[in-house]
């Protein structure tokens, strides 16, 4: 019976790790940059726009130098973008 509990223990705690993986996975959709939300192709995260070139407008990523080094535009999913001031994107988070 001890056998079958820590293997249910187990099993349990290795899909809740899957499940926090694929939150944050390239490979979610929510996450990859083919998804119009993370695009830099819409305006919302385009370096054209006023509120990512506009350096008080609060969005800025700053290197330790001081300098600007991208921005950050919030997605749909509750997540945020960060794009160098070329409008690449740089990364994720959630």
């Amino acid at each position: 019976m001890t056998r079958i509990l820590i293997a249910a223990l187990m099993l349990a705690g290795a899909s809740s790790a899957h499940a926090g993986d694929w939150a944050n996975s390239p490979n979610n959709w929510a996450n990859s940059p083919n998804n119009w939300a993370n695009s830099p192709n819409n305006y919302a995260n385009s370096p054209n726009n006023w509120a990512n070139k506009n350096p008080y407008a609060g969005n800025g990523v700053y290197g330790n130098d001081g300098t600007k080094q991208g921005y950050a535009v919030p997605n749909g999913n509750g997540g945020t973008n960060y794009f160098n001031n070329s409008g690449q994107r740089q990364g994720y988070s959630r």
